[in-house]
């Protein structure tokens, strides 16, 4: 083993979200003596969701947090190890194995490499955003939505996202609001036919150039109004001394934010993988096995980091077992590395 080379692993999975921890779990349950690393978001976004009560098996619901920690020790049952470990760096190497440099320093090699770090939700660093962020503050209408049914809730964003959300938001919501910063919407002209549908039968108001301020609650009784500004000219934040400038209350009973996503793949830079504009991860795709392989062999993608449209606990659970299985069928044709940093998973792959 190459002496700035701390461990060689069969396998080393980047994320320890839904979609990280089950494919741990599978490659686990294969022999594949994965090295799971957990990133500076540690479960993922699920940990800021109080209650999952859409996750199949739990008809009570789970707190995010406790399903995480509960994947977490069935992975390690099965071999698994956990490590905190920021990755700064994916490099693959001419002898076909991985080098994962860590933050610390520490770099590791592998055989298989699964990229599952997710995608961060973006948020607008407003007083209260924090504090409140899963006590009626979320990211994710379909999650949450459900539980604040007869409420008036608030949608902030103009994209594609925020119209999909507030339109989903009317199943449950007394009315939606949605504030855009701007006049004109960045959504697509058939989201924004759907919204303004939704306006006109009285579901759904619209305020264009208007941007959230505060939230307003606690943790204990959740969010009990906002504090928006309106300026005719648009990005009211800017012109907050602006006499027409008009900074207002109202009473919601929930705020989604909807302004993007960002995905984690800035240290997959160096591979070679192919990703779109954004930043998400391009896999295979299509029927058949290797779905999740990417443009660079023997490194698979999972969960957020590749899909930007359905982004549910359960979706991404289903990605991490292909990905898990897809880099299975991988090393089947790789040798054992016989420098292994652990022996005894050297010998039960022999």
């Amino acid at each position: 083993m190459d002496s700035e080379v701390r461990e060689h692993r069969r396998m080393i999975i980047a994320g320890t979200g839904i979609a990280g921890l089950t494919a741990a779990i599978y490659a686990g349950r294969a022999n594949n003596d994965p090295l799971v690393l957990e990133g500076d978001e540690p479960g993922g976004q699920l940990t800021l969701t109080t209650d999952v009560a859409n996750y199949p098996g739990f008809p009570e619901g789970i707190g995010g947090t406790e399903l995480v920690n509960r994947m977490k020790e069935q992975a390690e049952q099965f071999g698994s190890e956990t490590q905190h470990g920021v990755i700064e760096r994916v490099e693959k190497r001419d002898d076909g194995h991985f080098l994962v440099t860590v933050s610390n320093g520490d770099t590791y090699s592998c055989d298989a490499f699964i990229a599952a770090s997710g995608a961060s939700a973006r948020t607008l660093d407003v007083p209260g955003e924090d504090e409140l962020m899963g006590y009626g503050v979320s990211t994710c209408a379909t999650c949450d939505g459900a539980f604040f049914r007869g409420e008036d809730m608030l949608v902030v964003g103009g994209g594609d996202a925020a119209m999909e959300e507030a339109t989903f938001l009317t199943k449950f919501a007394d009315t939606v609001y949605l504030a855009h910063r701007r006049e004109n919407f960045r959504a697509e002209a058939h989201w924004v036919e759907r919204v303004r549908k939704k306006a006109e039968a009285g579901d759904i108001e619209i305020m264009k150039n208007t941007e959230l301020l505060e939230v307003h609650g606690s943790p204990e009784e959740g969010v009990d109004h906002v504090t928006l500004a309106r300026n005719k000219s648009g990005h009211p934040k800017e012109h907050l001394d602006d006499p027409e400038t008009e900074q207002f209350e109202m009473d919601v009973g929930a705020v989604f934010l909807a302004i993007g996503h960002t995905p984690n793949t800035e240290y997959l830079e160096d591979t070679g993988v192919e990703m779109d504009e954004a930043g998400y991860i391009e896999t295979v795709g299509g029927d058949g096995g290797g779905q999740t392989g990417t443009a660079v062999e023997g490194l698979f993608g999972a969960g957020d980091v590749v899909d930007h449209h359905y982004q549910q606990a359960i979706t991404a659970g289903g990605m991490g077992c292909k990905a898990a299985m897809d880099a299975d069928e991988y090393l089947e044709d790789v040798p054992v590395a016989v420098e292994s940093g652990e022996t005894a998973a050297a010998e039960r792959d022999d």
